[in-house]
């Protein structure tokens, strides 16, 4: 006698590449109509159309992590190419890169965060998993009084 099968949940699949396209634009990873973000990079709890729970993401330092990486392969060969092309001063690349940095990032760094909690949902990463007991849930609120 071998040893029992594993026994996995199956859960359907959700469309990765639609749902990090929604996220991109700010929308819901799942419905693709209500806002993702209630503030600049402030994620809501839950969709206002759907419903879907969006509280669980942990995109941490990776949206930075990720603008960083654009905003230096975009910036870094329009820079090298202006310099050995025109050779301007200093002062003109100064003028040129620190806003066109400044400007690529703050614009970057919302559609970069929605396309990773998307991304989370779409894999059910951490408490997207319905089967997941998250640690950081909101706890579920009752009419009794509070633990202190």
């Amino acid at each position: 006698m071998g040893p029992a099968p594993i026994q996995f949940a199956v859960r359907p699949p959700r469309p990765l590449l639609p749902a990090m396209a929604r996220g991109f634009r700010g929308r819901c990873p799942n419905c693709g109509e209500g806002r993702l973000f209630g503030a600049f990079l402030k994620v809501v709890d839950r969709c206002p159309v759907c419903g879907t729970e969006l509280f669980h993401h942990r995109a941490d330092d990776a949206p930075p992590y990720f603008v960083i990486l654009i905003v230096g392969h975009i910036v870094v060969p329009l820079a090298l190419l202006v310099e050995t092309e025109f050779s301007p001063p200093y002062g003109v690349h100064a003028a040129l890169w620190g806003p066109l940095t400044v400007v690529l990032s703050l614009g970057l760094l919302q559609p970069v965060k929605g396309a990773i909690v998307a991304w989370q949902w779409a894999q059910y990463m951490h408490g997207f998993d319905p089967d997941h007991a998250d640690e950081d849930d909101p706890p579920a609120t009752s009419g009794g009084a509070r633990a202190s």
